[in-house]
């Protein structure tokens, strides 16, 4: 790719964020009142991204093989364990993902 074909792709790449980013703010103003379908997406879509993400992550483990999915387990516990007891999300995401490395690394 050229120089000139490198900055076209960044400029375009970079206009099509912003759009994305703007566009809702621009559509759903505090003028007019958001339709009840994007607040069910609002309400539906984090749950559903995240067990689509849990399936992703979980496809690969077998339980008749190497470490028989122990450390996802465990992890999985500390991670449910800990959001229910403080409801941070950040924080739990953070202490399964380190919980799963440690274990990986260090005890299986």
């Amino acid at each position: 790719m050229t120089l000139e074909q490198q900055i076209i792709t960044i400029a375009l790449c970079a206009i099509g964020t912003l759009i994305t980013r703007f566009l809702p703010f621009i559509i759903f103003s505090n003028k007019r009142k958001t339709p009840a379908f994007v607040q069910y997406l609002g309400k539906a879509l984090p749950p559903a991204i995240f067990g689509m993400l849990v399936v992703y992550c979980l496809k690969g483990v077998s339980v008749f093989q190497g470490s028989h999915g122990l450390p996802e387990l465990l992890a999985i516990i500390l991670t449910v364990a800990l959001h229910l007891w403080q409801r941070k999300t950040l924080l739990s995401i953070v202490a399964g993902t380190i919980a799963y490395m440690l274990l990986i690394q260090y005890v299986f």
